[in-house]
């Protein structure tokens, strides 16, 4: 396969593999999405997990996931800068869509969102990926570039598209609201980074309020870390982010190759648990 045939959407079929198919928007079910650079990834084996978790819960056999990634993996491109997502659909279709990545920005301008969190589910990424998606446009069209979720409470949880951590002193936080959250990988990665450095991490409750004079990052796959840059409508200034640059190196030092046949060191033994568990 060359980079230049590789857009577009393939369908899984257990037994003929891959296949080109048409773009569907309906009955989105799971969807995970990651950061390809020159056929390297940071944490493919969260993701995974992550979508393979959800796909089990949802009654799918782990051993067709297996198969479905092993053939996945094998269908990037390992030259050039791509956005693939995986995708699980109501009638029970696997899918992977090539996307070329778009432009990384290294700050973003954020919106607090004034109305209730809408997701029907936010622990799971997919099903609301639609109305995330209109939110998001709603607040470009404000001059932000993302939207920043609430709990009933006015503690602040995470955006449209991104997990959020910030700084208090020399500790890095993550909200305390975990229902409210989606189980970010790169977030994950950082706070593991951290603990590996011998920096404290912990959970902290604050408002958007609380955050305006704080280092605040918005995480992901696809931007990794974006300091908060401006609070769209609050006429306050973000806080410095003199540590973002450093964080971002060592961030993008844990991109690893893609293997041949990377699925054989994928988390399969932690996702049967979670198959064993599922009704």
């Amino acid at each position: 396969m060359t980079d230049a045939a590789a857009e577009g959407r393939l369908l899984w079929d257990s037994v003929t593999g891959f296949a080109p198919a048409p773009d569907r928007q309906d009955g989105l079910l799971a969807a995970d999405s990651w950061l390809v650079e020159d056929g390297r990834v940071r944490g493919i084996e969260h993701h995974v997990s992550r979508f393979s978790g959800a796909c089990v819960q949802l009654g799918l056999n782990l051993a067709t996931l297996e198969r479905f990634w092993q053939g996945a993996l094998a269908e990037l491109p390992r030259t050039g800068s791509w956005f693939p997502r995986t995708e699980l659909r109501e009638d029970a279709s696997l899918a992977l869509w090539i996307r070329r990545a778009p432009q990384l920005l290294g700050g973003v301008r954020i919106l607090t969102w004034p109305h209730a969190d809408p997701r029907a589910q936010p622990r799971r990424k997919g099903p609301d990926l639609g109305v995330l998606a209109e939110i998001k446009a709603m607040a470009q069209a404000a001059g932000a570039d993302d939207a920043l979720f609430t709990t009933r409470d006015g503690l602040a949880t995470e955006s449209t598209t991104a997990s959020l951590l910030w700084w208090e002193g020399y500790e890095l936080c993550l909200p305390d609201t975990d229902d409210h959250l989606l189980p970010g990988v790169t977030r994950a990665l950082l706070v593991r980074q951290a603990l590996e450095s011998g920096v404290v991490v912990r959970r902290s409750r604050a408002t958007p309020q609380d955050l305006y004079d704080r280092e605040v990052w918005l995480v992901n796959a696809l931007h990794g870390i974006r300091p908060v840059t401006e609070w769209v409508g609050t006429g306050r200034e973000a806080g410095p982010a003199g540590r973002a640059p450093r964080w971002q190196r060592l961030l993008r030092a844990r991109a690893r190759a893609l293997a041949d046949r990377p699925t054989s060191q994928l988390p399969w033994h932690a996702i049967r648990t979670t198959e064993g568990s599922s009704s």
